[in-house]
């Protein structure tokens, strides 16, 4: 039984589900992060920064978020690189992963900008309000979310739509539309205050088409 048993763990790792399950997990936690932030932060990036004097504790459970979306991504991207095995292609792989890190960096580094900006706040709260130290971090913030993560996640979005198409992991009909969206993206990423939240929900789409395929394919 002991020899058997990394076998089986492999096997269980190996499944459609994990990379399913982490696919929702991210896109439900990173829409809660987009969601609690919209809660205290304007959209406006000009703004002088008086939701710091409103309270930052919605702000404060968004960071605390990003990590465990970070580490549900990853899971969700090895799981589904995991999937495709043998019929990985070098070029397209390498593509997948290095969007894909590319994000969670952006992801990451943007978090860091405005927990710089709150803990900077609680030090020196009449300092840091409508000052140049304010609107450079949140000008970063900003670029960093809105351009630099959105398109490199519709980089990531093209990339697993042409390897879905081509290993049919999900159905046709959802690899063409990632196309069409992250061109969407690619072009309009900085007008678009919803474009944060498309990228998510396409994770979940794909999820959710991974899981019913993997209920079908045990029924069958």
């Amino acid at each position: 039984m002991s020899g058997n048993q990394p076998g089986l763990t492999r096997a269980q790792l190996r499944t459609p589900k994990a990379a399913a399950i982490a696919g929702v997990l991210f896109s439900v936690l990173l829409l809660a992060v987009f969601w609690l932030m919209r809660l205290s932060v304007p959209a406006d990036p000009h703004e002088p920064g008086a939701w710091l004097k409103g309270g930052v504790t919605s702000v404060v459970m968004a960071l605390n978020l990003v990590p465990f979306a970070g580490v549900a991504f990853l899971w969700f991207v090895g799981a589904l690189r995991d999937r495709l095995g043998a019929r990985e292609d070098r070029f397209f792989a390498t593509v997948f992963l290095g969007s894909a890190l590319l994000v969670l960096a952006m992801l990451f580094a943007a978090a860091a900008v405005v927990g710089a900006i709150v803990n900077a706040f609680h030090v020196t709260p009449d300092a840091l309000i409508d000052s140049a130290t304010f609107h450079f971090g949140r000008g970063l913030a900003f670029i960093l979310i809105n351009i630099y993560l959105v398109k490199t996640a519709a980089v990531f979005m093209i990339t697993t739509s042409t390897i879905a198409l081509y290993t049919r992991l999900t159905p046709r009909w959802l690899a063409i539309g990632g196309y069409v969206v992250a061109v969407v993206l690619l072009i309009g990423s900085y007008y678009f205050d919803w474009s944060l939240l498309v990228f998510p929900l396409w994770v979940l789409l794909v999820s959710a088409c991974i899981l019913v395929d993997e209920q079908a394919g045990r029924a069958t």
